[in-house]
């Protein structure tokens, strides 16, 4: 067994939106959950998003992982994406996820990493 995970640093009591306390009665109150880091948590890397599907209920994300084969000379380089995780959100987690990628998008927009993506404009008239 994993020794007992510890408390991270900074960590606030972060109410779960949604949780069964917070729709309880009024006398309960709003749960108040504490994050704790596991820091024996593996981690899984991946290189590319290889499905995305809603389907009302969840939100599924399938990330991928490149392996390239052999570099053989005079031939072209080939290689295999293999599924690396699949990772699966009910709405609530999945509307977190788009506003936080939203705060991240923003954020490295306004650091300059990225630049913000223009809207197509319609083409002038062309005159006949």
């Amino acid at each position: 067994m994993s020794p007992e995970p510890t408390a991270a640093k900074g960590s606030a009591p972060n109410p779960a939106p949604g949780s069964p306390a917070q729709a309880g009665s009024p006398e309960r109150g709003a749960a108040s959950i504490r994050y704790v880091d596991r820091a024996d948590m593996v981690e899984t890397f991946a290189d590319s998003v290889t499905g995305l599907i809603l389907d009302g209920q969840t939100l599924r994300i399938e990330f991928g992982v490149t392996r390239f084969d052999d570099v053989k000379p005079n031939s072209p380089i080939t290689g295999r994406r293999y599924p690396a995780c699949r990772l699966v959100l009910p709405p609530v987690a999945a509307v977190d996820l788009i506003n936080r990628m939203q705060q991240i998008a923003a954020a490295l927009t306004q650091a300059g990493v990225v630049k913000a993506a223009q809207r197509p404009t319609a083409p002038p008239p062309q005159a006949g």
